[in-house]
């Protein structure tokens, strides 16, 4: 089996249902050798709608501010604001230059993406951003519940 399957339960209501279609997967899949069932809580990660809103302010950002006398990709971008919010480190590379490890946005919650927006926001605000009409909705949402919070 190539492909991993997840089922959420919500309640006792989904347990028999749920389970039953776990129990025919496993009685299929075994048919090609061992699997593997874990049980775990469901994530926090971020959501398909925050990714999508991160990709609307890097366009920004990419697009009005000079780095270091060249404008960068929305990519390299992303990259600086994650390694400054997660403290990640750089070391020299393989063949010159250096590379930046540690945190992915990929494991980020959903509270540590939205203070990766905020911290972009700031940034934003400093360097005089104007932000587009997507980006706009969404700093909005995170100012909201920021001051919600």
């Amino acid at each position: 089996m190539s492909k991993e399957l997840t089922y959420r339960i919500d309640g006792l209501g989904d347990v028999h249902t749920k389970m039953r279609a776990v129990w025919e997967m496993v009685n299929k899949a075994l048919q090609g050798g061992a699997v593997e069932v874990a049980l775990r809580r469901p994530s926090d990660k971020r959501s398909l709608d925050q990714n999508a809103r991160l990709w609307a302010v890097l366009t920004d950002v990419s697009k009005q501010v000079e780095w270091h006398g060249r404008y960068l990709p929305k990519e390299a971008w992303k990259d600086i604001f994650s390694a400054a919010l997660e403290r990640q480190d750089v070391v020299p590379g393989l063949e010159g230059g250096f590379v930046m490890i540690g945190g992915r946005t990929s494991k980020m919650t959903k509270q540590r993406f939205a203070d990766l927006l905020t911290l972009i926001d700031a940034f934003g605000a400093d360097h005089d951003v104007v932000w587009s009409d997507p980006a706009l909705r969404v700093l909005d949402e995170y100012r909201e519940a920021r001051e919600a919070a």
